[in-house]
């Protein structure tokens, strides 16, 4: 557990990197969740507070849903703009490792310096100045103790990415993540303007048709271990065309595999249009997640992890299911 002395030693290092620095590329990891765009959006907030100019990306498409954050219209989707500016001065948000920064790492100078904050445990401190605070539910989190470091005051935008991204991160504070200190950031983020219960519906609630379809063809495969401690879906590469779906609709659906009584790990496994598979893992607790991902390449959390795995849907799936079952045993 880091000490409070050490924390503070890395918030204010992150702060001397920001006021000292200008022109930042800022980016959060590949197929980004509620809370990568959310401490996007934050990270963008507190960077117009310093006075600095910053360049918002992700390699792909930020998630519609989110489309009322501060900034949100300013973040770049790299794979349509293909820029070619080389950055000295990067932050990476939510990013459990460097590889989760995906293509937009073509952009950063080779003398680049950069900032790298997160709350994930598997994260290595890849970045020449890290915040990782593992205990943490959220990037968000962090990000709240940083602003509240350099003394600046929330307002209404702030405070919306701020809940959003704890929102989103402790599944509507249900998750084992949601500690009082959570509950304490929500309280004041709604004291300045949020409107809690609107978040609520429009995240957790709501549901595109396309993701309907979706997880109508995920339950419709949904399989469990022998000891049904073990329940899977999977999203054929044909499903995504044929529902309309994107990939933001894949949020969540790998819940309905672990919140099964007597589950105590929940996969998806979404197949790709290159060939590999990516896998969702979420557990009750009894087993760590985040490191049997770590063997297939991937990271996370012990609750909550993913990795890619290369092969055939069959193969990855009973790969990937024997080692989750070698690690309830």
């Amino acid at each position: 557990m880091m000490t409070t002395a050490e924390y503070t030693r890395q918030l204010d290092a992150a702060l001397a990197f920001m006021n000292e620095g200008d022109d930042f590329l800022v980016v959060s990891h590949v197929q980004p969740d509620g809370d990568a765009i959310s401490s996007t959006a934050v990270v963008g907030w507190l960077l117009d507070k310093l006075g600095k100019s910053f360049v918002l990306m992700n390699e792909g498409e930020s998630p519609s849903r989110l489309s009322y954050l501060v900034h949100y219209d300013a973040i770049i989707n790299y794979r349509k703009s293909q820029p070619t500016a080389a950055y000295k001065h990067i932050i990476t948000v939510d990013c459990a490792d460097y590889q989760r920064i995906g293509e937009v790492s073509s952009l950063f100078a080779e003398d680049a310096g950069l900032l790298n904050i997160d709350h994930h445990p598997t994260n290595n401190g890849f970045g020449t100045v890290n915040i990782i605070r593992a205990d943490a539910a959220a990037t968000v989190e962090v990000l709240y103790d940083l602003i509240e470091r350099a003394g600046f005051d929330f307002d209404k935008d702030c405070a919306t990415a701020i809940y959003t991204g704890l929102l989103t991160d402790t599944g509507g504070f249900r998750y084992s993540n949601t500690s009082s200190k959570v509950m304490g950031i929500a309280s004041r983020m709604l004291d300045k303007g949020v409107s809690g219960h609107q978040l609520a519906d429009h995240l957790l609630e709501k549901m595109t048709m396309p993701k309907l379809k979706l997880l109508q063809r995920s339950l419709s495969r949904l399989t469990f271990s022998e000891d049904q401690q073990i329940g899977w879906l999977y999203v054929a590469k044909d499903d995504m065309k044929e529902t309309g779906a994107v990939s933001e609709d894949f949020e969540g659906i790998v819940n309905y595999a672990l919140n099964i009584d007597g589950v105590e790990v929940g996969i998806l496994f979404k197949e790709t249009e290159d060939g590999h598979v990516k896998a969702s893992l979420r557990s009750s607790g009894k087993a760590d997640v985040a490191a049997i991902a770590q063997n297939f390449g991937g990271g996370g959390h012990v609750r909550a992890a993913g990795c890619r795995l290369s092969g055939s849907l069959p193969d990855a799936i009973e790969s990937l299911v024997d080692a989750v079952r070698k690690a309830l045993n």
